[in-house]
């Protein structure tokens, strides 16, 4: 195989590899939408299970006794995927990134069309360019993940607080200790999110 049969050979791979990656990035989108959508819709289920068994107060006990841990254990769960989604994704931009950088260097020519994907910054600021978001830690808290995580910290801190309450405890003192609780697992999720993603920004 001589030189230009090669470059003609490397170039339908990458192209074929560029569609499999953005393919690939759809497909954690909508799992991540999906995800999502699920445990939010068994939230508003049991909120709405909540409001029909608060007219007895014998049943309201039992009734969160068995639907918090069922959420609290499906939220973690779904929020460590979407942690691997997002993570997933983060992969698949870089490789496209890498892709567009030598469409750029090798065909592009005198033309700017793929200019972004080669940045001297490095390939994840060229990743956060491409989908418009300035490099920074605080981007992490606007992914599902980070979103899910809110919801798994508040049902979190609203546990301790029934807990507290059960025992006797002022109310102000139950709320408080839930307050700093939901504060605490909130921090905790966005920091496993930092550790996980692979991204680098400044």
């Amino acid at each position: 195989m001589d030189d230009g049969e090669r470059e003609q050979a490397l170039l339908t791979a990458l192209t074929t590899e560029h569609f499999v990656l953005q393919t690939s990035r759809s497909a954690t989108v909508t799992e991540s939408v999906g995800r999502a959508t699920i445990f939010l819709s068994m939230l508003s289920a049991a909120l709405i299970g909540l409001g029909f068994v608060a007219s007895n107060a014998a049943f309201v006990g039992p009734y969160l006794g068995a639907v918090l841990p069922t959420l609290m254990i499906t939220g973690l769960l779904t929020f460590l995927r979407l942690v691997q989604n997002m993570v997933e994704n983060e992969l698949d931009l870089a490789r496209i990134q890498r892709i567009r950088a030598y469409y750029q260097h090798r065909l592009a020519g005198d033309h700017d069309f793929f200019a972004d994907a080669v940045q001297g910054e490095g390939i994840m600021r060229a990743s956060w360019a491409a989908v418009g978001n300035a490099p920074g830690r605080a981007q992490l808290l606007l992914t599902t993940a980070a979103m899910v995580g809110a919801v798994n910290a508040l049902l979190a801190g609203l546990s301790v607080t029934l807990l507290t309450g059960l025992a006797g405890l002022s109310s102000g003192f139950a709320i408080g200790v839930g307050a700093v609780l939901a504060l605490l697992a909130f921090a905790a999720q966005v920091a496993y999110i930092n550790r996980a993603s692979i991204s680098q920004p400044g």
